[in-house]
């Protein structure tokens, strides 16, 4: 009975896999409809509303905080436990949860909007990558030359691989739909407060906490696969795993440094370094600085080359799971 049920749920991620792959997040579907993520900005956004005043104490407003996270999950535990209930035991629901799986999965939305920056230099040179990218990354667009959008491009593509798409999968495939509609509760809190700004830094410290917490195993499992990768862009996989073990710590995140070493190492680039957010230089340092710093336009595409086999890996191991 288990070993069935793994096998369907295997099954289930790796059609989800492919669906979002050949379809994406169509935009005349979600124009008309509003995308389920957005339910969970919107309670979210209730929430900061009616708990994150600005006259509390520090300490009381970081309390309040957790009290939030903790409503926030509970609420995506309980959407998806009730989608399994109603999904149980019925052709259609194995069919039905394959497309809320594809729904929160992101690896073709990411594809299409880090290849918009490639697009946009072809197009419009610079000033159109620069607005392209903005759309991609929090670092000030117009500071950026050439090098810095490019690099900016495929840092997003290598961060996004592991948060976009192998984290909801990883908690898809650990804990079913309540585990993958949690996931994606917490990630988009962290993306609305959990910033260090003089409103969010004390109350949405608990979500940038968990969020950090919950990234963990799929960054780690996102930098294996870009590793085995890298033969695929030309890069050796000693390489790419000694820039991954070196230089992953290196970073401010303490999950967005492993794919993106990884694939600095396996596209022998050096990312990250000194960077402007909203006008103020964060001096980080490089992320295999033996690498070349004068990233290219087609850098980018080698990195979405790298970001396609290193999906194609992992769907082949889950094909296998769901196979044996």
């Amino acid at each position: 009975m288990i070993a069935d049920w793994l096998d369907l749920h295997f099954a289930a991620l790796a059609l989800a896999l492919l669906v979002d792959a050949a379809i994406g997040d169509p935009d005349w579907l979600w124009r008309r409809l509003p995308h389920p993520v957005t339910w969970f900005g919107a309670l979210i956004g209730l929430l900061d509303r009616t708990l994150n005043r600005e006259d509390m104490a520090t300490p009381t407003r970081r309390a309040l905080g957790v009290v939030a996270v903790v409503l926030l999950v509970a609420v995506a535990i309980a959407a998806g436990v009730a989608l399994d209930w109603l999904f149980d035991n019925s052709w259609w629901g194995f069919f039905a949860t394959v497309l809320v799986v594809a729904v929160m999965l992101a690896g073709r939305s990411l594809y299409d909007h880090v290849r918009a920056v490639a697009d946009a230099f072809d197009r419009g040179g610079l000033p159109a990558a620069r607005t392209a990218v903005a759309r991609i990354v929090g670092r000030d667009p117009d500071s950026l030359d050439e090098a810095g959008v490019c690099r900016a491009a495929v840092e997003s593509a290598a961060e996004n691989f592991s948060d976009g798409l192998v984290a909801p999968a990883f908690w898809f495939a650990a804990a079913g739909l309540p585990g993958l509609l949690a996931y994606k509760a917490i990630n988009t809190a962290d993306s609305m407060i959990g910033h260090r700004t003089p409103r969010h830094e004390a109350f949405g410290w608990a979500a940038a906490r968990l969020d950090d917490l919950v990234n963990l195993p799929a960054s780690r499992i996102a930098a294996g696969l870009i590793v085995l990768a890298a033969p695929v862009v030309g890069g050796r996989i000693p390489d790419a795993f000694a820039a991954m073990l070196d230089d992953a710590r290196k970073h401010r995140s303490p999950n967005a440094g492993w794919p993106e070493a990884a694939a600095a190492g396996a596209l022998r680039l050096a990312l990250a370094g000194p960077r402007r957010y909203h006008g103020v230089v964060v001096d980080d340092p490089f992320l295999n600085p033996a690498g070349r710093r004068g990233v290219r336009p087609r850098d980018i595409r080698e990195a979405l080359k790298l970001m396609i086999a290193a999906a194609a890996l992992g769907w082949l191991v889950l094909a296998t799971f769901a196979l044996s």
